[in-house]
C-alpha cells in the first residue's frame, strides 16, 4: 500500500495534511474494468490528441462525499495530472439528481482508465454521508439535535473505516467507534463496554461498571444494561451505586428477545412488538429512574436503528438522548456513473448523456 499525503490550497477548502492509502496496482490498472485498458491502449494507437471532458453525477437527493480522495486518486495515478483541469464540488455539499459533481477535463489515456474508481469512491463515500445526514436529520425531529455515534464497525471489512468514518463525519456523526474511523478528521474513537466485560463478571453489572469506572476514571461513566435481559432492574443498581457518577445507560437488547419487565407485568402487554429496544420499554425505564430522582441519567439505544425507526421514535417522543447506528449506515444505494460529453471542444456523448455544466463547480488548482 503507498500512502498518498493530500495537501490542497486552492478555490476549494478541502483537507490538509490528510493521508489516504493507496494500491500502487491502481497504476498497472488491477483494479479498473478491462475494457478500460483496452480502450486506453486503442486510443493511445488512433487517437492520441484528443482532449475530452468526463463528467460524474448520480440520481438522488443526497450529500457528495469522496471528492477529496478523488482528487488525490487522479493527482496520483494520471498521467501527467498537472496538465488536466479538474472541478468539482465538496464533500458536505448537498446534491440533486444528475447534478454534476466533477468534470475532468484533458487526454482521455492520461485518466480515463481511473473511471470505475472513481465512481465506485464516490458511491461508498456518498452513500455513507447520506444515510448519517438521514440519520441525524431524523434525531432532531424533537428541535434538540440527538447524537448519533456510528457504530459500523462490525458491518463491514475493517480496511473500509476510515473512509467511512469520515463520510459519516460529513453525514454529521460526531462520535465514532473506533481511532481507524476518526482518522482522517483528527478524533479518537469512543466507547465504554461491551457484553463481554459483563459476562467476565459473570453478569454483575455493577461489578463490572466500577472496574470500567476505576480503569477509566476521566471517561464518563456509561453502563451497558441489557446483558441479563432485565434493563430497568440492572439500569437501578448501577444507579444507585455510582449516582451522579452515572452519565448514562446503554440498552441493546435483541430484536429476537422480551425483556423481563414484560414478563413480570405481562398486564401491560398490549398491541405492540415487545421484543428488542422498543419504545414501551425506554418509556418503562425513564419512568423507574426518574422515580428514583436519576434525572439526570442519559438512555443510550442501539441494536438496529436506521433514519426511519428513529424518525419514528422521536414522533413519539420516546425518551433516548443518543441513538447508536451500525449497519444501516453502510447500505450502498447511491450510484455514480462518469461520461464523456465533449470531444475536442465541441458536444459529443452518447443517447441520453449530455454535459450538464454546474456552476457550483469550482476549479481546483
Amino acid at each position: 500500500m503507498k500512502e498518498i499525503e493530500l495537501k490542497m490550497q486552492g478555490k476549494i477548502k478541502r483537507l490538509t495534511n490528510k493521508t489516504f492509502k493507496f494500491d500502487e496496482r491502481i497504476r498497472e490498472g488491477w483494479f479498473s474494468a478491462v475494457y478500460f485498458l483496452k480502450t486506453r491502449e486503442i486510443v493511445e494507437k488512433y487517437q492520441a490528441n484528443n482532449i475530452v471532458t468526463m463528467q460524474f453525477f448520480q440520481k438522488e437527493h443526497a450529500i457528495v462525499c469522496g471528492t477529496d480522495e478523488v482528487i488525490a486518486l487522479i493527482r496520483t495515478f494520471a498521467k501527467n495530472p498537472n496538465e488536466l483541469e479538474i472541478r468539482s464540488l465538496t464533500d458536505g455539499d448537498k446534491i440533486k439528481p444528475f447534478e454534476t459533481v466533477l468534470t475532468i477535463t484533458g487526454p482521455y489515456q492520461n485518466f480515463g482508465y481511473l473511471e470505475g474508481i472513481i465512481d465506485g469512491i464516490f458511491a461508498r463515500r456518498t452513500s455513507v454521508a447520506t444515510n448519517v445526514y438521514n440519520v441525524v436529520k431524523a434525531a432532531r425531529i424533537s428541535g434538540v439535535q440527538k447524537p448519533i455515534i456510528f457504530m459500523g464497525d462490525r458491518d463491514d471489512h475493517f480496511t473500509q473505516q476510515s473512509g467511512d468514518g469520515y463520510a459519516a463525519h460529513i453525514g454529521g456523526s460526531t462520535a465514532q467507534a473506533t481511532h481507524a474511523m476518526n482518522e482522517w478528521w483528527g478524533k479518537k474513537g469512543m466507547g465504554t463496554m461491551p457484553h463481554a466485560l459483563i459476562q467476565l463478571f459473570k453478569g454483575d453489572v455493577v461489578a463490572a461498571t466500577k472496574a470500567y469506572h476505576e480503569t477509566y476514571p476521566e471517561d464518563d461513566l456509561m453502563a451497558l444494561v441489557d446483558y441479563n435481559n432485565d434493563v430497568i432492574t440492572d439500569a437501578l443498581k448501577v444507579a444507585r451505586e455510582f449516582g451522579d457518577t452515572l452519565k448514562g445507560v446503554r440498552v441493546d437488547t435483541s430484536r429476537t428477545m422480551v425483556d423481563q419487565y414484560f414478563c413480570r407485568n405481562p398486564e401491560i402487554m398490549g398491541a405492540f412488538d415487545p421484543r428488542g429496544v422498543n419504545p414501551a420499554l425506554l418509556f418503562a425505564l425513564r419512568e423507574a429512574l426518574d422515580k428514583e430522582g436519576f434525572h439526570h441519567v442519559k438512555i443510550i439505544a442501539t441494536g438496529g436503528f436506521n433514519a426511519e425507526r428513529i424518525q419514528k421514535y422521536e414522533e413519539e417522543g420516546v425518551p433516548v438522548d443518543i441513538y447508536g447506528v451500525g449497519g444501516s449506515l453502510l447500505k450502498i444505494h447511491i450510484g455514480f456513473t462518469g461520461d464523456n460529453v465533449i470531444l475536442n471542444g465541441e458536444h459529443e456523448a452518447k443517447a441520453g448523456r449530455r454535459f450538464n455544466d454546474n456552476p457550483r463547480l469550482a476549479l481546483v488548482d
